[in-house]
């Protein structure tokens, strides 16, 4: 194969003590009554989560191929726009193909080019970082907080220089990053909030909905997502300008003056109208399936919170937390690792996973990051998982998953 046709593929980094900091590979999961009496098991695998599909979602897809608008077009795309903007206290929705592609056309409609800086924890997924460095910016890292999980804002002010365009908090697993700090602070240094809110739906900060507090906020509906469209993904915002922008470099940047005939450097990141009318009925529930997360919460505490060596999740006073995931740190007095643990609950059909892999840890990172201190996002790391967390779990399936819990650790 000649020079120009070789794929490049690359080899892990050489982490050195950090690599014990990495998780095992994904137990494998089974589900057997030989092992596992009838009574404590389900007699299913329980998925970490999967979709709740109990409305509209049927009814409007049907609609979208009748009438044959199953692109991206079709009144189900400005509906859910307006109605999902609506819960989120925002007065603009910019409906994409993706969370990921929302934090992308976001950062590009804000000017985002190669020199830039941007902060962003280290502890979060892969997508807040990729995002950032698809503009040709620079993403610039904060440790976290053990208290929230989220980043840590008084480290913020120090990693700020001229070259600084925009902070991205991440409201980690539905928990509302501290925000009035950051928008004081954004506002002294003339800079952009992104609010990654991925995983918030419904979250409030202080009586104030989870995206519309930032310039703008940006959503997934992946299928394990609170609110879902199977993929997609939307920037919700109280800025019209960057509402116009947006929508339009979402769709090619075509001109109002003429068709074919394009100012920006565009995308084609729309969303159909099937995805749009699975969201629309969505919506209809929003309080009910956020509502749900949260009661399915305060069960798996109750049923958690005495075990030595479980920490439950994070509660603030003010902070609305919808627990995406439900999601727990185990700690050595548990008695067992956390990896050992995930083995065994799989052994009785449980999936679970394990939190995010700090961004400085990251084979594509590593190298930039390898001489920067993020000590709280590595014991996140190394001991965070989280359950089973579908809001169509039932309660005998949650109380099945802390018993099989306990019982792990004999």
């Amino acid at each position: 194969m000649s020079s120009k046709k070789r794929l490049i593929q690359p080899e892990d980094p050489d982490l050195g003590d950090k690599m014990k900091l990495i998780p095992d590979p994904e137990p494998e999961l089974e589900i057997s009554f030989k092992r596992v009496p009838v009574i404590e098991s389900s007699g299913k695998i329980i998925p970490v989560c999967e979709p709740t599909l109990g409305g509209n979602e049927l009814k409007y897809v049907t609609q979208c191929i009748q009438s044959n608008w199953i692109s991206s077009a079709g009144r189900f795309i400005l509906e859910f726009e307006r109605e999902f903007a609506k819960v989120c206290g925002a007065k603009y929705g910019v409906a994409t193909t993706s969370g990921t592609t929302a934090l992308h056309l976001a950062l590009v409609t804000m000017g985002l080019e190669s020199g830039d800086e941007v902060i962003i924890p280290s502890f979060t997924m892969i997508a807040s970082a990729n995002t950032v460095q698809h503009t040709g910016a620079t993403p610039v890292l904060v440790d976290s907080e053990m208290e929230t999980w989220n980043m840590d804002v008084s480290k913020i002010e120090e990693k700020i220089t001229e070259n600084t365009k925009a902070i991205m908090p991440v409201h980690t697993y539905g928990h509302p990053c501290d925000m009035d700090p950051i928008m004081a602070l954004a506002e002294k240094h003339d800079l952009f909030v992104l609010e990654d809110a991925a995983e918030a739906h419904g979250a409030l900060y202080k009586e104030k909905t989870i995206g519309s507090i930032g310039d703008a906020a940006c959503f997934s509906f992946y299928a394990n997502k609170i609110i879902t469209t199977g993929e997609g993904g939307m920037i919700t915002t109280n800025n019209e300008e960057l509402y116009q922008k947006a929508a339009n470099i979402r769709d090619h940047a075509f001109s109002n003056d003429r068709h074919f005939w394009h100012k920006y450097l565009a995308f084609n990141f729309r969303m159909t109208n099937m995805q749009a009318a699975i969201g629309l009925a969505q919506v209809e529930r929003f309080d009910e399936l956020v509502q749900t997360r949260i009661d399915h919460a305060e069960l798996y505490t109750s049923l958690l919170k005495d075990i030595p060596g479980i920490v439950t999740p994070p509660r603030t006073e003010g902070i609305k937390n919808v627990f995406w995931m439900y999601s727990i740190l185990i700690e050595d007095e548990f008695g067992i690792s956390r990896d050992e643990l995930r083995a065994r609950l799989a052994k009785r059909g449980i999936e679970t996973r394990t939190f995010f892999i700090p961004i400085h840890l990251q084979p594509l990172y590593f190298e930039k990051y390898k001489n920067e201190s993020f000590p709280n996002a590595e014991e996140l790391c190394l001991r965070g998982m989280y359950l089973p967390s579908a809001s169509s779990l039932t309660e005998m399936e949650i109380e099945m998953i802390c018993n099989s819990l306990k019982k792990c650790r004999d």
